[in-house]
């Protein structure tokens, strides 16, 4: 059983219940008509279950910090969470009278998934629902889903950016990761570049994923990406949101870009990447100034892709922790978010970290990939297949 008191990282935030049903074909909203459909996978989700149970599956000692209601979906959930490890349900909070967080995935085969989602308790998660004095010997506190999360939110995220300045005061590097909030709602109304503004000079590493960062940070090209335009996605405009990500505070950014991969790019500033570093125990060599891009590895079978990025989080966490550089770290992000399509849930395929790392060795394939990085930049492949990227000009 995992000593929750000697977790070298605490993952917190959303929770909530997938329900996952295995359907037929694209057709399953006529109405009147009754659709037979197979049977339904029911998991854990959300960034506290997926990156948490990713890194438990790693190897990695971490304990989980997010908040159930007293219900039966909440007990399932911690049930779930139980059987992985006894421990890994003691940080959760049971609310009285609140209602357990829940998904429904609609996942058609060949078409992206959809998800009816109801917040739940998330919605009542603030920045004193973090036991500040019990964060332990913890290095690091990783924090997903703000966007679906009222209270972190609302008022210009002032309780995201109170937590986040508390972790930071008692030592540990912090990382956080988002989602992606519906148009008509209010948070999808919010003003997140301003939120972003407020909150990344509190964050070492950023973990949006291209369509999140662009609704946030450049609404017309994120239209431009909706309507389906396949020019939208390169390599200037990767480097050009990396700097944006650096120049609001963080020592690491690091873009999620689903099928095409992984593009990490950190500070150039020697004393924000050695505060970042010296947080976690680990000396800044390989970390400053630095521009990777990791393609996604080639997945034995794609079974359902709920939870990837998440996992994959979960994978550049676990090697940033081991000491990796940019470069190895950007590799087994990658490497981990392909285990994780391999099965129907996030985190059910997801291995030790050695045969992560044998797989990797072993010479796995990649996708191709099709990005253009422009005449400034040389973009080296390692003996992997992840690229140093090399520019002669900003």
């Amino acid at each position: 059983m995992t000593d929750t008191n000697a977790s070298r990282i605490i993952v917190a935030g959303h929770i909530c219940l997938d329900i996952i049903p295995q359907l037929p074909g694209a057709a399953i909203t006529t109405p009147g008509r009754l659709m037979k459909i197979g049977p339904a996978t029911v998991s854990t989700g959300g960034a506290v279950a997926n990156t948490g149970l990713a890194l438990h599956q790693l190897g990695v000692p971490v304990r989980l910090m997010g908040k159930v209601g007293n219900d039966t979906f909440g007990a399932n959930i911690l049930d779930t969470l139980r059987a992985y490890d006894l421990a890994l349900a003691d940080g959760m909070i049971v609310a009285t009278g609140e209602t357990t967080s829940y998904s429904i995935v609609i996942s058609p085969p060949g078409i992206d998934r959809t998800f009816w989602h109801c917040t739940g308790a998330n919605d009542t998660f603030s920045a004193g629902d973090i036991p500040y004095d019990q964060l332990g010997s913890a290095k690091h506190f990783h924090f997903g889903y703000p966007p679906i999360m009222a209270r972190m939110y609302t008022d210009g995220g002032a309780e995201l950016s109170c937590m986040l300045q508390q972790v930071r005061e008692r030592g540990l590097a912090t990382s956080l990761d988002m989602a992606q909030p519906d148009p008509q709602s209010e948070a999808g109304r919010l003003d997140w570049a301003s939120l972003l503004k407020r909150v990344l000079p509190d964050v070492d590493v950023f973990f949006p994923s291209i369509d999140e960062l662009l609704y946030m940070l450049d609404r017309p090209t994120h239209a431009k990406l909706a309507a389906g335009d396949p020019n939208v996605i390169d390599g200037p405009l990767l480097r050009r949101l990396g700097q944006q990500l650096i120049d609001l505070g963080v020592a690491v950014a690091v873009i999620k870009l689903g099928e095409s991969g992984l593009y990490a790019r950190t500070s150039a500033n020697g004393d924000r990447v050695t505060a970042f570093r010296k947080r976690l125990g680990l000396n800044a060599v390989g970390w400053v100034d630095c521009e990777v891009y990791s393609p996604c590895f080639r997945a034995t079978e794609v079974v359902g892709t709920t939870g990837s990025g998440d996992c994959t989080i979960g994978g550049f966490l676990a090697a940033m922790l081991r000491g990796d550089d940019v470069t190895r770290t950007a590799t087994a992000a990658t490497a981990v978010g392909a285990c994780s399509v391999e099965g129907p849930d996030a985190t059910g395929s997801v291995p030790n970290w050695l045969v992560v790392q044998r797989r990797i060795d072993a010479g796995w394939a990649r996708l191709g990939t099709t990005l253009n990085w422009g005449d400034a930049i040389t973009a080296t492949p390692d003996a992997t297949g992840t690229y140093s990227l090399q520019r002669s000009s900003l």
